[in-house]
């Protein structure tokens, strides 16, 4: 494995990290700001909305800079959100600070996935973007648990500061292990915008937002859901989230080592899969053990997701794949935010905190219904698509 790729999964550990303990903590903040559990929700959304709008703002602003700069760049304005995070007074500096360290999410999965796939073989490129994304499974084992852990014991600021110096590790490891690599010749906005006019890279941008978002809809709220329905202690809910990474984990070990072989049978299984667990959490939600056994594969199956949509997207948009690459990890966070907005909606409704299992099965449904269509598509045209690599292909320089 080139160390190279260690250091991209040192950077998502520590931006895995922060994204997902908020899971955890949401009502000892929500209590600190006087702000309800749907309120506090809005950290997860406002989060995933800056990622959204971060990815292609701050990809097209790096298109003169090298990969490396740009990753390094965006690991500082990571800590510098999560420093904010752990000092604001108020809730509004806190969803500011989470909205500043999103900015670097997308940008930063985005071409970490292209630097990933260009260090191995064509057949090895979604095992390469799966080792990446390790490091975000990783977090939800270690990083997530144990953040969760310190701010149930110490205060939620202080998790807040221990991610911030995560930040730092990372951005250390990227200097020190990424090789510096010049500017992408020929990097156009124009040429990068270009990759969506093809309907299948915005199929895949759509499978995202939906599948992931189903993840979301149960995830954002399993923290009282845990401790309100199923009966679960606070402490408890570590544990929780470690079985959550540890399906994210291992769903993502089989992304990665199935979407070479057989990428869309993959998203068919996983989808359809992830949408009946959804909907079977309504009703084991209500037993521990059957609960924890549905944390662990909502996040299997869901993550199993992440590899072969983020090589799809890489695979059809060729030629031009850095913007649409960050651009789809902004759509896992529009997922997230869409999601997090909806599982919001029901819960003040008053359909209980187990209500936005419904709203996940349902999003997670129609991201199989999409992939069956993308599939129906491509059988179509075949010639269009045989053809599409040899006309982004570049003319041949004679001297």
């Amino acid at each position: 494995m080139p160390l190279a790729l260690l250091a991209l999964a040192v950077g998502a550990f520590g931006i895995g990290t922060t994204e997902f303990v908020i899971m955890g903590l949401l009502p000892e903040i929500a209590a600190e700001y006087s702000v309800s559990i749907p309120a506090a929700g809005l950290l997860v959304t406002g989060y995933a909305l800056g990622v959204v709008v971060g990815a292609p703002l701050l990809t097209v602003l790096g298109t003169k800079a090298s990969r490396k700069r740009m990753l390094m760049l965006l690991m500082g304005l990571f800590v510098l959100g999560n420093l904010l995070s752990a000092l604001a007074p108020s809730f509004g500096l806190m969803l500011a600070g989470r909205v500043v360290a999103s900015l670097a999410h997308g940008s930063f999965f985005g071409i970490g996935s292209v630097v990933a796939a260009e260090l191995v073989a064509p057949e090895k490129k979604a095992g390469a973007i799966a080792t990446m994304f390790t490091g975000l499974t990783v977090a939800n084992i270690v990083g997530v648990p144990l953040g969760t852990f310190i701010g149930q014991a110490v205060g939620w600021r202080t998790t807040f500061a221990v991610v911030a110096a995560l930040g730092v590790i990372g951005l250390l490891g990227i200097a020190k292990l990424v090789p510096a690599t010049p500017r992408p010749e020929g990097a156009r906005l124009r040429g990068e915008l270009m990759a969506f006019r093809n309907p299948q890279v915005l199929l895949a941008m759509a499978m995202t937002v939906l599948g992931f978002g189903g993840v979301f809809a149960a995830i954002t709220y399993v923290a009282p859901m845990m401790t309100e329905v199923a009966g679960y202690s606070e402490g408890a809910v570590t544990w929780l989230l470690v079985l959550f990474g540890l399906g994210m984990f291992l769903g993502n070990l089989l992304g990665g080592r199935f979407a070479d072989r057989a990428l869309m049978p993959l998203l068919y299984s996983t989808l359809g899969g992830l949408a009946l667990v959804l909907a079977l959490f309504t009703v084991t939600a209500h037993h521990r053990i059957l609960a924890a056994i549905t944390i662990l594969l909502v996040g299997a199956l869901g993550f199993a997701t992440v590899p072969p949509l983020q090589k799809r997207v890489l695979d059809q948009a060729h030629g031009a794949p850095t913007l649409a690459s960050a651009v789809n990890i902004g759509a896992f966070n529009l997922g997230n935010a869409l999601a997090a907005w909806l599982g919001g909606i029901v819960i003040s409704a008053g359909f209980g905190y187990t209500s936005p299992n419904w709203v996940g099965a349902v999003l997670a449904a129609a991201a199989l219904v999409l992939a069956v269509w993308s599939a129906a598509l491509e059988r179509r045209s075949p010639v269009r698509e045989a053809a599409a690599p040899a006309a982004t292909a570049p003319t041949p320089v004679h001297h």
